[in-house]
């Protein structure tokens, strides 16, 4: 499991298993007076964030040019070519950042980004169906997925390889094997 970005329902996408847009950060406060938002950084990829990309901001996915950017901390110092001066980037306070779902790279088989799984059914290794994956939690140790049962109960499972059995993105199915203890 690749961890990636936070999970948003306002993706901009006709269907809610492949989003158009994936948030890659989120804007905090401008820095200085050349125009410099600091962003928070929200993806594994932070070096798809170059010069002369287009970058959507906010609820309405506003385009935007990234003009320049170097890190700060831990956090990205991003001008817009738009976007001149402080004033102008004053408005961006704790708004999200995204890109469109077609700029990203493909992942190696076996792996996956969280908006493509989001929203699959999961079953069990005996095709009984479990729920839906609602949200995936990125722990230290391993992501858990969240399943909403069909009774809107919550059934955490961890993804690991003892659990999670198959990934079957072109039928939208998670198979898993409940190890003792996980219906509890």
């Amino acid at each position: 499991m690749n961890p990636e970005i936070e999970s948003d329902h306002n993706t901009g996408s006709s269907t809610p298993d492949e989003p158009v847009f994936v948030i890659v950060g989120k804007f905090r406060k401008p820095h200085g007076i050349r125009g410099e938002v600091r962003m928070s950084v929200l993806t594994d990829y932070p070096e798809l964030l170059t010069a002369g990309k287009k970058v959507f901001v906010g609820p309405q996915h506003l385009e935007y040019t990234i003009k320049a950017l170097r890190w700060h901390g831990a956090d990205l110092l991003v001008s817009l070519v738009e976007l001149p001066d402080r004033t102008a980037v004053e408005v961006f306070r704790n708004i999200t950042v995204y890109m469109k779902s077609d700029d990203i790279p493909e992942l190696p088989e076996g792996e996956y980004y969280i908006h493509q799984l989001v929203g699959m059914e999961v079953v069990t290794d005996q095709d009984e169906a479990l729920g839906t994956l609602q949200e995936i939690l990125v722990t230290g140790a391993n992501d858990v997925f969240l399943v909403i049962t069909p009774a809107g109960k919550e059934l955490l499972l961890p993804d690991i390889d003892e659990v999670v059995k198959e990934i079957d993105l072109e039928n939208r199915i998670i198979r898993v094997k409940l190890l003792d203890g996980l219906l509890d």
